[in-house]
């Protein structure tokens, strides 16, 4: 690529993050969820994340996901089912990125790291579903910007106990224990298993829909 092509990317990311900024700063109050693209309708993981996806539409909250398959599509289909509105956040991805149709607003990105932006910019909270390699790319994220103070200081809500016990075990035992992190940046995740009690956990933190 010559320096020509790379002056407009320049141009094309600016115009990302604008979109972004523009289409989102008013849908406060906002709740991310992440997980698997992988997981399809039948699956009890998918089913939960359209659960807590409509009980938080329907307390008032927003729902951004990043607009695929998987738990993304089950979360815009319970914020669509619920009051509130339901956004992807879509980018093209050689394999699992496909749009779900249960989004009253689809925005594009053709940069991962824009998107990163937008997905966690302006949540209220972010609710951390089982996923994968993309999964932990993004709770990794959250969890460091919360850490130190780069980011909102919001609930940061692992779902599915059984499912996240060894990565924060392996925190414990492994990073608590070499002093990579201490001890009570544990305290930045909440673990929960039911749909209930991340409403609860958010409510509890005081980020009303109010």
């Amino acid at each position: 690529m010559n320096l020509q092509q790379e002056t407009w990317r320049i141009f094309q990311i600016m115009a990302e993050f604008v979109e972004g900024f523009e289409e989102l700063s008013n849908i406060k109050p906002s709740v991310t969820i992440f997980g698997s693209a992988r997981f399809a309708p039948e699956h009890p993981y998918y089913q939960l994340a359209e659960q807590i996806a409509r009980e938080l539409s329907n307390a008032g909250f927003s729902i951004v996901t990043g607009g695929g398959p998987g738990i993304m599509e089950a979360a815009n289909k319970g914020a669509f089912e619920g009051r509130s509105q339901s956004i992807g956040l879509n980018v093209t991805l050689p394999h699992e990125q496909k749009l779900n149709p249960y989004q009253d607003i689809s925005l594009n990105f053709n940069h991962f790291f824009v998107r990163k932006v937008m997905l966690v910019k302006y949540a209220s909270a972010y609710v951390i579903l089982p996923g994968g390699f993309g999964t932990l790319d993004e709770l990794s994220e959250v969890l460091t910007l919360v850490q130190n103070n780069k980011g909102q200081q919001v609930p940061i809500i692992f779902v599915q106990k059984s499912f996240w016990d060894g990565l924060l075990n392996w925190f414990k035992d492994t990073l608590v224990a070499n002093k990579t992190i201490k001890p009570e940046d544990l305290n930045l995740i909440t673990v929960v298993d039911t749909a209930k009690e991340v409403v609860e956990t958010i409510f509890e933190c005081n980020y009303s829909a109010t």
